[in-house]
């Protein structure tokens, strides 16, 4: 008898390892599972509508609609997916070291969009990344850049954005690359660990058959006012 040998990333999400409901739970989205209000900025990579990655993303996130408790997460709309690249403020994080240290903590989030866009328009972009698919998670997909070199320059883009936007968080370096698909309501019962498991080994597999590199649209400033639209206000490079 074959026995599963279970992800960290899928443990995570076991209900018998979390006696605490989901971080994001009853701020950013409700039992109903959907989104509240939860204004922001930041800069993301949205997928490239119509491409071949874009249907193999859509594939992957489909089979987890698909999975037994999937009505215990709430899904962002296709529409929204992207890869966040550096985080911009939001309205329930209002603390240093998430919040420009010259900028008053109590500025409107409008002002502080306007703020950093103005700041952003002489920014110098690095140069372009490709990015692949390393996990596929109850949450939806865990990347990297695809070479030691992308690796490199998405790590030039991090640094050089935290100088305009003032800031840099304790995750700064270790960051965690990925593509939202879902958040948790409530956790999985340990019984559909099993299936969950086999299940998104498979959905890694075929995405990385049939996108080995996930095509993204250039880098952009967004803002938003929960996590439905994520609407680009800049593009922060044309060398793409």
């Amino acid at each position: 008898m074959t026995t599963t040998v279970f992800s960290s990333s899928l443990l995570h999400y076991s209900a018998s390892r979390n006696s605490t409901p989901p971080r994001h739970f009853g701020r950013r989205y409700g039992s109903d599972g959907l989104f509240l209000p939860e204004p922001g900025n930041t800069v993301v990579c949205h997928l490239v509508e119509d491409s071949e990655s874009q249907r193999a993303v859509i594939e992957a996130r489909q089979k987890l609609l698909d999975m037994p408790q999937v009505s215990q997460f709430a899904f962002t709309p296709i529409s929204s997916l992207h890869m966040t690249l550096f985080q911009g403020i939001i309205e329930d994080r209002r603390a240093l070291p998430y919040w420009p240290a010259d900028i008053a903590l109590d500025t409107t989030i409008d002002r502080m969009t306007d703020l950093f866009q103005e700041r952003l328009r002489t920014f110098a972009a690095p140069g372009p990344f490709n990015v692949e698919a390393i996990e596929v998670t109850p949450a939806g997909l865990t990347v990297a850049g695809a070479t030691q070199k992308d690796r490199q320059v998405m790590k030039e883009w991090r640094d050089a954005l935290a100088g305009f936007f003032g800031y840099r968080h304790p995750d700064h370096d270790t960051y965690v690359f990925h593509i939202t698909f879902a958040y948790p309501i409530r956790w999985l019962d340990d019984a559909v660990l099993p299936v969950w498991q086999d299940e998104l080994d498979k959905a890694l597999g075929g995405l990385r058959r049939k996108a080995p590199i996930i095509a993204l649209r250039p880098p952009a400033f967004c803002a938003f006012e929960d996590m439905n639209h994520f609407a680009e206000r800049l593009v922060l490079t044309a060398d793409w």
